[in-house]
């Protein structure tokens, strides 16, 4: 690994695994919890027809499968985030393809949502979780809503936070070039509002809590943003979201600067029954800066 790769690798552990402390003080979670405990939570290895795949479970109670953004590992759900799902059901959290000890989409122009959506069905029939709910944010909201379509027998509600349609008619993510050129610290300031600041400390100063956390390659991150513009860009035949036939619950917050909030308005339109629920005065990482009032709202709708 050159110099280069191991100072983004630790940045990004920095900027996109951390949250830990906001959340517990939004979420009311003790540090001290006896609880689930994602921090000690082992990482394991399946093996899929789709590859091997890397992933943490823990709690107990329905399934609920989360499903991570670009350029996050399985150490970027902060802790608190996970620890008070799992208090009420089994959590799977996982890497997605060519993220630490997950197989890489072998081609790279062939990394894809629906490459990864694969994977992700793949993870599901290997663990036995049967019908989960999914929880998928940003780009894994893209997956997840593929998954609901491509495999329907696979999920039984959706959850789909700071993420859009595939369509093609979806408003463009930022150039690839200005986000890959930003500072950690210039990630989290597009991550929070500006006026937000004590949330975004929290996040960048609380994710090395996590044994040995690691984050994306600078090559694996492009290719995922690609495959996310692809997705927006109506390139995936599968975006057809009249085919999801589950709950969905889809949120955002209202000063993304990452995903605009007419797209988050859009999909909730274009599901079938959708529940929206808009945060204001939050960002792309609404669902950890206003961690209480997103749980609440994911705990009422999974019942």
């Amino acid at each position: 690994m050159t110099a280069r790769a191991k100072h983004r690798r630790l940045a990004v552990c920095r900027v996109l695994a951390v949250c830990c402390a906001a959340a517990a003080a939004l979420a009311g979670c003790a540090s001290g919890s006896s609880g689930p405990d994602v921090l000690t939570a082992p990482i394991h290895v399946v093996r899929t027809p789709a590859g091997t795949i890397a992933y943490r479970e823990l709690g107990s109670g329905p399934a609920l499968l989360l499903i991570a953004g670009a350029d996050v590992s399985i150490d970027g759900w902060p802790a608190s985030f996970v620890d008070t799902l799992a208090a009420h059901h089994t959590v799977v959290v996982f890497d997605n393809a060519g993220i630490g000890r997950t197989t890489a989409v072998s081609v790279p122009a062939s990394v894809s949502v629906p490459a990864m959506t694969s994977q992700t069905s793949a993870l599901i029939s290997a663990l036995g979780l049967r019908r989960p709910a999914v929880l998928g944010w940003s780009m894994g909201g893209m997956i997840a809503q593929d998954l609901a379509i491509t495999h329907p027998a696979q999920v039984s509600r959706l959850i789909l936070a700071a993420t859009a349609v595939g369509t093609g008619k979806a408003v463009p993510l930022p150039p690839f070039t200005i986000v890959a050129g930003l500072s950690p610290a210039g990630v989290v300031a597009h991550l929070f509002p500006k006026n937000q600041a004590a949330a975004a400390s929290a996040y960048l100063n609380d994710g090395l809590q996590y044994p040995d956390p690691y984050g994306v390659s600078p090559a694996t991150f492009r290719n995922q943003y690609l495959a996310a513009e692809g997705w927006m860009a109506g390139q995936d035949a599968a975006g057809r979201l009249g085919g999801i036939r589950v709950p969905t619950l889809v949120a955002g917050g209202t000063s993304d600067e990452f995903m605009a909030t007419a797209n988050v308005r859009q999909l909730a339109g274009s599901v079938p029954g959708a529940k929206l629920v808009l945060f204001p005065d939050a960002g792309h990482a609404f669902l950890f800066q206003d961690a209480a009032g997103f749980l609440r709202d994911v705990e009422s709708f999974l019942g």
